[in-house]
């Protein structure tokens, strides 16, 4: 074996090996830089959810945290909680657009579920499944659909978990004895001869 046979060997052996492995080495780096792009997302997301929540805890009277709705709010309490849900709207609907897919892989399923918990969560609030459709105006409609499907999921819970706790209810009241009881009962025969 000559000089440059021996080098055309090497060559076509880095080729055969080095090429794929070089390959390899790309499309590995490039999942991971797509990961830590999806990953650096959700976190942005997340945070914004946090300083939402922020908001909330600044408006306390509002009772947002609450699952009821704020009975009797004045004119300035319900003007600031559409202001309010209309902040987690956008925040809704942006998580929506860069977390949602119909697909995904078991890491963005799970963070999407924590958004998907979050919007079930707010739904089954009365104000703000009552405010929805004037929230959703103008937002996208791939979205409106999404958390109009989930607000008639939490409605319909809402609604299955009421009957049964009035069925609970129901079943814990006494029943009445259906025949009357006299005030005194009569003994029975042998005793009346006894006596």
């Amino acid at each position: 074996m000559t000089l440059d046979e021996a080098f055309m060997l090497a060559a076509n052996a880095v080729t055969v090996i080095g090429l794929p492995f070089a390959l390899w080495t790309y499309v590995e780096q490039a999942r991971k830089e797509r990961e830590n792009e999806e990953e650096e997302a959700y976190q942005h997301l997340s945070d914004a959810y946090n300083q939402f929540l922020q908001v909330v805890l600044a408006h306390a009277d509002l009772q947002l945290r609450s699952t009821r709705a704020l009975p009797h709010p004045s004119p300035e309490q319900r003007e600031r909680m559409l202001v309010i849900f209309d902040m987690l709207i956008s925040l809704f609907e942006r998580a929506y657009l860069v977390a949602y897919k119909e697909a995904m892989s078991p890491t963005e399923q799970r963070r999407w579920n924590s958004w998907d918990d979050y919007m079930r969560e707010w739904c089954r609030r009365e104000d703000f499944a009552a405010a929805l459709q004037h929230l959703l105006r103008g937002e996208d409609p791939d979205f409106v659909a999404y958390i109009e499907q989930v607000a008639r999921e939490e409605r319909e819970a809402l609604l299955r978990e009421t009957a049964a706790d009035a069925a609970g209810a129901l079943a814990s009241l006494p029943v009445p004895d259906p025949a009357p009881k006299p005030d005194c009962v009569p003994a029975p025969e042998s005793a009346r001869s006894a006596g």
